[in-house]
């Protein structure tokens, strides 16, 4: 579908008089920001260089830190507008003004559960010392941007006839909307109910070992079903750092269509050597912090330049700071530790007031707010929203008189995502990383650092609950016994471990005997990335820069290493059987894509009708190594799947078929980028989600390495839309140039953001 009045029709009936006969393409080109020339500006105090290297990455040089913040925000906003705009909405509550009664439930679950305050000093220097100063004039950036671009707006906003708001300070404080763990609570209590809490704890089987125990005063018989339901309707599913994409909203939240069934299992690394295992005699850093990969990339870079300012690398939105990268002393990475951060309360609730709820000994009135939900083709729906002491009320049963609230670190002052990057970027040692690392509330990470002076450390971070007594495995009572104890300042961290490397992928990372746990994983979780790098990293040499690259992209999949004995010491009688049993017992568990024992692998492993999962379980166990009949069978399953799936000839096999990325535009098929084949895979260092990488060579910034897939710009018809997926598809890096003669060697355009004296642009 190319001509405009076609999909004008088929994504919301906007008019474009005149223009009906233009194609997208031209829509697109004319929609293009200006990054060449000379760009005049209100706002700035004096002209701002920036230049784009060959990859996309904008080289912002200032003469102040304002104007520094001033240029991000607009460049930011030149790039990644609409992208923007959409994280903005989904975390206010605000996507039913753009599409429909379909977002309401979204919109209403959105406000429920977002910070609302105190936007006080408090708040604002958790994330650095000048942080509203520096957040001012970030939006303001945004806003200026938005302001001269009024007639040359991103296509998207061309396209819905949305018009983009001001920005706030107060928007860059904003929280993705998530119930965390909640559901995984809950979840457990329905076990418990149901199978007793030994063979519930069995089942669950937490990392490290927890002997389960029932909150005096909890009865887990009362989780019934509608409770359970209540953590996904309208937010996504519980249980994960972010909130699950609705299929009727999911174009405006950049994923069009259901998900790829091909990606399972995303899972971050992260490592540093010191010197004594690197070949340059100074640390590396090593991080692929995998998440979705989206169109556009939800990762963009920026190389921040001004006085006490010299920083690369990457943040996500709103895209202020920068969260991951190095500045001219340290270089640092980070992985999701998975801190639980969140605890479910279940209110008493007064039979006489179906507002007032138990804490102690007396009731005690519910805050009760109510807001207007602005609907698109529809009247505005007035939502009323419960909150008790221990937070935001996400289900209420009238029956029992029971109301479900959720207690978030992430309604604490400073813990909005990422934010805290901001005092990182100025660290000048791993000792002073560590620190700052302090000040990192969320989400929760293993922060590691390298420096120029020769050090590593490693911390834990996050905002963590106190909890006396227990430790939030189910739901409590919210009478006053269960209250947190403030927050951990025990987390874990290591400064120069004897090993000589830090690595983490997920994982469980606590020390032995540390405790009270805070968190509890499933044993599986990472541990094959964790076992495989420890396995390479382990053995005293010096580490080149090269062989960081080849551990990123390691696809040797350990579970399929040791599962191929049972493949081998034996023939079938039958020809095709035997074909693929020969096949597997001469490969070496490596999932490249040319691979076909690695397609014939996965679809002996997958349940039926699923593809590209080389992690998930099957439905029913594996037999053991050696039963050959019930191997023979599953190979005949895997021959009939990838039969229907790849077509009959075995020659033509591989696992890059079953292995696929696509990248379709947020709702128009025409700025769709190319569908690539995929090496690597859950369970392996090169799992599924690696959009961003990088390996940071302390010895010689310029010599860092990263990827970013698809592109820079997320505007279609702009240079740097797509072209960094080529790379990406092949494991290839780009420099990331830092010194400005690296800078000027590689530069592709450059635009003089000019300063227009007497003029401001808004922003709080």
């Amino acid at each position: 579908m190319r001509v405009l009045l076609a999909l004008v029709i088929a994504v919301g009936g906007v008019s474009f008089s005149g223009r009906q006969s233009a194609t997208l393409d031209e829509l697109a080109r004319r929609s293009l920001s200006q990054i060449e020339g000379e760009l005049p500006v209100a706002g700035l105090k004096a002209d701002v260089q920036v230049t784009r290297d060959t990859w996309g990455v904008p080289h912002i040089y200032a003469r102040s830190e304002e104007d520094l913040f001033f240029a991000q925000g607009f460049v930011a906003a030149q790039d990644r507008l609409w992208q923007m705009e959409v994280w903005r909405r989904t975390a206010e509550g605000t996507l039913a003004e753009i599409y429909g009664e379909s977002a309401v439930g979204r919109d209403r679950t959105a406000r429920l559960l977002k910070y609302r305050g105190p936007f006080d000093e408090k708040e604002f220097t958790a994330y650095h010392p000048q942080a509203r100063r520096l957040m001012d004039a970030f939006v303001k950036g945004v806003n200026a941007y938005i302001a001269a671009s009024a007639n040359r707006l991103p296509v998207e906003f061309v396209l819905t006839g949305i018009k983009p708001e001001p920005w706030t300070v107060e928007t860059l404080l904003l929280r993705q909307v998530t119930l965390g763990d909640a559901s995984s609570e809950l979840q457990l209590a329905r076990s418990v109910a149901t199978l007793g809490v030994e063979a519930a704890n069995k089942r669950r089987n937490p990392d490290p070992w927890d002997d389960l125990k029932v909150p005096d005063g909890f009865d887990p018989s009362i989780v019934d079903e509608a409770v359970f339901a209540s953590t996904r309707s309208g937010s996504g599913r519980g249980g994960g750092s972010r909130p699950a994409i609705l299929p009727e909203y999911r174009a405006l939240a950049g994923a069009r269509g259901e998900p790829d069934s091909s990606v399972r299992e995303p899972g971050s690394n992260n490592w540093v050597v010191g010197g004594k295992r690197s070949a340059t005699g100074k640390p590396v850093v090593a991080n692929d912090p995998h998440r979705d990969v989206t169109l556009p990339s939800l990762r963009y870079i920026f190389h921040l330049n001004a006085p006490g300012w010299n920083v690369i690398g990457a943040s996500e939105p709103p895209f202020i700071g920068v969260a991951v990268g190095h500045n001219e002393r340290i270089g640092w990475g980070l992985t999701i530790v998975g801190t639980d951060q969140h605890d479910v309360y279940v209110e008493e609730v007064n039979p006489a007031n179906p507002n007032e709820v138990k804490f102690g000994d007396r009731w005690e009135p519910l805050r009760i707010v109510r807001e207007e939900i602005r609907v698109k083709g529809g009247a505005p729906q007035t939502v009323e929203l419960k909150f008790s002491r221990h937070g935001p009320i996400f289900h209420e049963d009238r029956a029992r008189h029971k109301a479900y609230a959720l207690r978030s670190a992430l309604h604490e002052p400073g813990a909005a995502p990422y934010l805290a990057g901001l005092r990182l970027g100025q660290a000048g040692n791993c000792r002073e990383f560590l620190d700052a690392a302090n000040y990192w509330y969320a989400p929760s990470e293993n922060l590691i650092c390298g420096d120029v002076d020769g050090n590593i450390s490693w911390q834990a971070s996050a905002l963590t609950p106190a909890r006396n007594g227990w430790v939030g495995r189910l739901p409590v009572p919210g009478i006053g016994k269960y209250e947190w104890q403030g927050f951990r300042r025990d987390l874990p961290r290591e400064l120069n471990p004897e090993r000589g490397f830090i690595a983490t992928a997920n994982h469980n990372v606590q020390p032995k005997g540390y405790s009270p746990p805070f968190m509890f994983k499933s044993p599986e979780i990472g541990i094959e990335r964790i076992v495989r790098l420890r396995q390479v990293l382990t053995p005293p040499r010096a580490f080149t820069l090269e062989d960081h690259r080849k551990l990123q992209t390691d696809a040797l999949s350990l579970r399929a290493a040791n599962d191929l004995t049972q493949f081998k010491g034996w023939t079938s009688s039958n020809p095709e059987v035997e074909r693929a049993r020969a096949t597997l017992a001469a490969w070496d568990g490596v999932l490249s894509r040319d691979s076909a024992a690695a397609a014939i692998y996965d679809a002996m492993r997958a349940p039926a009708g699923a593809r590209g999962n080389a992690e998930a379980e099957p439905a029913e166990a594996q037999p053991a190594a050696g039963d050959r009949t019930s191997t023979e069978a599953r190979l005949l399953a895997a021959i009939k799947r990838l039969s229907q799936s790849q077509g009959a000839d075995p020659s033509k096999w591989r696992w890059g078929r079953s292995h696929v990325r696509a990248y379709p535009h947020p709702f128009v098929p025409a700025f769709d980028l190319a569908t690539v084949e995929r090496p690597g895979g859950a369970g392996t260092v090169a799992a599924d989600g690696a959009s961003y990488r990088e390996i940071l060579d302390v010895a010689d910034w310029d010599r860092s390495i990263a990827t970013n897939t698809p592109g820079q710009s997320g505007q279609p018809g702009s240079r740097f839309y797509g072209n960094l997926l080529p790379l990406w598809a092949d494991d290839q890096y780009f420099p990331l140039a830092f010194s400005k003669q690296a800078v000027e060697k590689h530069a592709a355009t450059r635009l003089t953001l000019k300063s227009r004296a007497g003029t401001t642009s808004s922003g709080k």
